[in-house]
C-alpha cells in the first residue's frame, strides 16, 4: 500500500485538495478519503438529512443537480448512488413485485455518471453486484481485515488503479440463511433480527466510531475501501506528475 502523499501546490493558487462524496450518508466514504489524502477537504451531498456526517461541509439536496453545478469545483468525486434501484435483488420479479405494491426506486447510476462526466474530474462511483457500473475494481472486507463481506464494485473515471488479490473467506457471515444459523467470523450489516449485526458490532465490523444510527451504520461504507481508493489515486497522480515532469 502506498504511503500517505501531502498534496501541495504553487503559492499563488495554494488550497486544499478538494473532495466531494456524493450520496454521502454519514461519510463512510469521506473518512476513508480524509485518511489517505492529509488536508483534504471533503464536501458531502446527500437528499437526507445527516447529522452525523464527518467531512468538513454538508449539503442537504439532489447528488446529480449538485454535481451538475458544482462538480467542476473538486479536485476528485466519488459517489455511491443508493443500491435499491440497482442489484439484482431489486430486478426481474421482485421489480414487478415492488412495482405492484407501488414501490419504486429510482435508478440512478446512469444519470449519475453523464453528470460526473461532465466535469472532467476523476470519479468513482460505487455500487453492488448486479448494478450498472463498470466493474473496475472489486473491492471486499476480507481484504482489510474487517468483520464484514460487504462486496462493492467501483467505477474508475479519469484513472484506474490494479484490482486487489481476492483472498479466500475465512468462514460464514454469522446470521439465519434459508432456515439453517451458521456461526461465522463476519457479521450481517444488513437488515434487523435473524442475527443480524447490532450497532455496536456494525461500528466495529466497518471501522465506524462516530455514529450509533442503525440504519445509518448499515448504508455506510466501511471506511477502509476508500481510504485504499485515495491512496491510489494519489499513486496515480504522483506517477503522472513524474512523467510530466
Amino acid at each position: 500500500m502506498t504511503q500517505p502523499t501531502v498534496i501541495r501546490r504553487a503559492p499563488d493558487t495554494f488550497r486544499p485538495f478538494r473532495v466531494l462524496d456524493a450520496y454521502s450518508c454519514i461519510g463512510g466514504a469521506t473518512k476513508g478519503i480524509k485518511r489517505a489524502i492529509p488536508g483534504a477537504h471533503v464536501t458531502g451531498v446527500d437528499i437526507q438529512a445527516q447529522p452525523d456526517y464527518c467531512g468538513d461541509v454538508f449539503h442537504q439536496g439532489d447528488a446529480i443537480e449538485f454535481i451538475r453545478a458544482h462538480g467542476h469545483e473538486f479536485d476528485f468525486i466519488h459517489a455511491s448512488p443508493p443500491c435499491q434501484g440497482e442489484g439484482a435483488p431489486t430486478k426481474g420479479t421482485n421489480r414487478a413485485r415492488n412495482a405492484a405494491i407501488g414501490r419504486t426506486y429510482p435508478r440512478l447510476i446512469a444519470p449519475t455518471r453523464a453528470a460526473l462526466e461532465a466535469t472532467g474530474r476523476p470519479y468513482v462511483i460505487e455500487n453492488v453486484a448486479g448494478s450498472e457500473v463498470r466493474k473496475d475494481l472489486r473491492l471486499c472486507g476480507e481484504m482489510f481485515g474487517l468483520g464484514v463481506l460487504m462486496h462493492r464494485y467501483f467505477e474508475l473515471g479519469g484513472w484506474t488503479t490494479a484490482q486487489l488479490a481476492h483472498p479466500r473467506h475465512r468462514g460464514y457471515v454469522r446470521g439465519w440463511r434459508h432456515g439453517v444459523y451458521r456461526n461465522g467470523p463476519y457479521v450481517a450489516a444488513y437488515g434487523a433480527g435473524g442475527g443480524k449485526a447490532t450497532v455496536e458490532e456494525i461500528r466495529a465490523a466497518k471501522g465506524i466510531d462516530w455514529s450509533t444510527d442503525h440504519l445509518r451504520l448499515r448504508e455506510a461504507l466501511p471506511p477502509a475501501y476508500t481510504e485504499y481508493i485515495g491512496r491510489a489515486y494519489l499513486a496515480t497522480l504522483a506517477a503522472e506528475l513524474e512523467v510530466a515532469a
